[in-house]
């Protein structure tokens, strides 16, 4: 398949590197000085430094040159930037199938990314998500993972899936594109709380908890929005929750144990230097929470923390102190 990645992140250039062997890629990005970087010195030092681009792979210039050929578009942009990359697209010529690899809702609307791709293009064109348990440089590496492609056309996600599913790169497919991307969405936020509970020595037994109360909340709101029961316990819900809270490339989890060493957010972003969605989503999921009645306990904490100025440990002491309950509930 032609390819055309569009956004040089570090997950959109893992990408290009791992499907790079298989197809004709080509990588996209609005930043000229990154574009030149990557062709002079075939790497992307900026955002995944120490891996080197393939011969084969195209660092595109011209939007409507990278995308007019292709036979799908990888979207890598942030969700912060998905809306105005959707218009680029637009804009450029004719629409092309295309997925997107970012988690969260959209800041300020609470959209879901197929629900800002679908404002945007409506159902012109074959559309979905890949998503579930993976770290770029693992990606970048060529270790083993498994993913998550979901979309409501059940035959273009298993149509795609198989394309790009090959080498240690595994793809399934599923049609629950509301379950999957609540899956990537809320996981982040509790990878924040279980960067906390660990940042505050609170122990093995405490984030096992946390996780399997969060996965609740995340089927729980899942669920009340359309989704799937059975994508939570899959890649895309469990898979995604044990990686982002458990492992140290986890940009979310760094947000959790920085917050709990008393740093400010607004320095711990800068440090960071990449896109942390569980900052925003954690406000956006706890809106929809309330709104839609869904009960998120740690999902509400992480948001007062992150964005009323809660301390942690009291946000923590709030949890503890919540009368016990049937566990399935």
């Amino acid at each position: 398949m032609k390819l055309t990645i569009i956004a040089a992140g570090a997950w959109g250039t893992s990408l290009a590197i791992a499907l790079s062997g298989r197809h004709q890629v080509t990588l996209w990005t609005r930043e000229p000085d990154v574009t030149r970087d990557m062709q002079e010195k075939r790497e992307n030092r900026r955002f995944l430094p120490g891996f080197a681009l393939p011969d084969s792979l195209g660092i595109g210039v011209d939007l409507a040159a990278a995308v007019n050929d292709a036979d799908l578009l990888i979207i890598a942009a942030p969700l912060v930037g998905l809306r105005a990359t959707l218009r680029q697209l637009r804009e450029s010529g004719p629409l092309r199938p295309l997925i997107w690899v970012c988690k969260g809702f959209e800041p300020g609307t609470g959209k879901l990314p197929h629900q800002v791709v679908e404002e945007e293009l409506g159902d012109a064109v074959p559309c979905g998500v890949l998503t579930g348990p993976s770290f770029a440089e693992e990606v970048a590496k060529g270790l083993p993972t498994a993913a998550t492609l979901a979309s409501r056309d059940a035959e273009f996600a298993r149509r795609i899936a198989a394309e790009l599913h090959g080498g240690r790169l595994r793809l399934y497919a599923n049609d629950d594109l509301v379950g999957a991307e609540i899956g990537g969405a809320v996981k982040n936020v509790l990878a924040i709380a279980a960067g906390i509970s660990d940042g505050l020595g609170f122990g093995h037994n405490a984030r096992a908890a946390l996780m399997t109360r969060g996965l609740a909340e995340i089927a729980r709101l899942g669920v009340a929005l359309g989704g799937q029961p059975a994508t939570f316990m899959g890649l895309a819900g469990m898979g995604d929750l044990i990686l982002t809270c458990t492992g140290d490339l986890s940009r979310n989890r760094r947000v959790g144990l920085a917050l709990a060493a008393g740093k400010l957010l607004p320095q711990i972003l800068e440090e960071l230097g990449h896109v942390a969605e569980g900052v925003s989503t954690a406000r956006e999921a706890a809106q929809l929470a309330e709104k839609m009645g869904v009960d998120m306990p740690i999902t509400q904490a992480v948001d007062a923390i992150l964005h009323r100025g809660e301390p942690a440990l009291e946000a923590v002491e709030k949890l503890l102190s919540r009368d016990p309950k049937v566990e399935n509930v």
